[in-house]
């Protein structure tokens, strides 16, 4: 995973991630007591969720804050910290679910992450996920690039955004059989005055750790959002132009 996350922050003011997750969760058809482990399950309101569905839960998650947090506001459910391309349980799950994760990991770990999950599901066992995908926060990404262009700076969108062909093509070489897939478009309101640039603080840190005034950073926000305003300030809201990758695949057996 390649973010540092301000856990209050994206609790507080990012809980629109979490709540479009509830309709991903729908995609998971086992029985109620199934075994489900939520990988990136970040401040734990989903793990609770599926949990509520009548699933056994356990959540997994890298960073300690997040953890902190969902320790406390669900101590039922169980949570284990660990990173998501590496992780190994000493038990198996009916299914495996995410959301809004795997575009956080490097093109180049991604088979890992994927061998991971096959490793802890039982045979027929389900992986229900959403990513972003091609496409995703394309006017956001395009905009940043040139404003960086323009000061010297290098931007690198440090975001992993497939087409359902390129990611089907990683399940199925990862012995995962593609059963549903779905690329959209989802317009999506940010909360607050200043939601397009607490946004673009909370998701976009990387490609800003190369310049060390905060001075000249506020000012790139600045600029970004007086060029997107028209596109993305709709009826007094800010918005982001997210597009979506959700699928569903089930582990092959012989």
């Amino acid at each position: 995973m390649n973010i540092v996350w301000d856990a209050e922050k994206y609790t507080k003011d990012f809980a629109f991630v979490h709540q479009y997750g509830d309709a991903v969760t729908d995609l998971i058809d086992c029985k109620p007591g199934a075994k489900v482990l939520d990988v990136g399950c970040g401040n734990g309101a989903l793990s609770y969720k599926l949990q509520e569905k009548g699933f056994s839960v356990t959540g997994l998650d890298s960073s300690e804050d997040l953890l902190q947090i969902v320790w406390h506001n669900y101590p039922e459910v169980n949570f284990v910290k660990a990173d998501a391309v590496s992780f190994s349980l000493d038990e198996t799950f009916d299914a495996v679910f995410s959301n809004a994760v795997f575009h956080w990991i490097d093109a180049k770990d991604q088979d890992c992450l994927l061998k991971s999950i096959f490793k802890v599901l039982k045979p027929k066992g389900q992986l229900v996920f959403e990513m972003g995908g091609s496409g995703n926060n394309a006017l956001i990404h395009r905009q940043l690039a040139n404003i960086f262009t323009q000061k010297g700076y290098a931007y690198k969108n440090p975001f992993y955004f497939p087409s359902i062909g390129e990611y089907a093509l990683r399940l199925e070489k990862c012995g995962f059989k593609v059963q549903f897939a779905v690329l959209f478009d989802r317009f999506t309101e940010l909360k607050g005055k200043d939601g397009l640039s607490d946004w673009i603080r909370m998701f976009v840190k990387q490609p800003f750790e190369q310049i060390s005034s905060l001075v000249e950073r506020e000012e790139i926000i600045r600029t970004v959002l007086r060029n997107l305003e028209v596109k993305l300030y709709v009826n007094g809201k800010w918005h982001a132009d997210y597009v979506r990758l959700r699928m569903k695949a089930c582990k092959c057996v012989d």
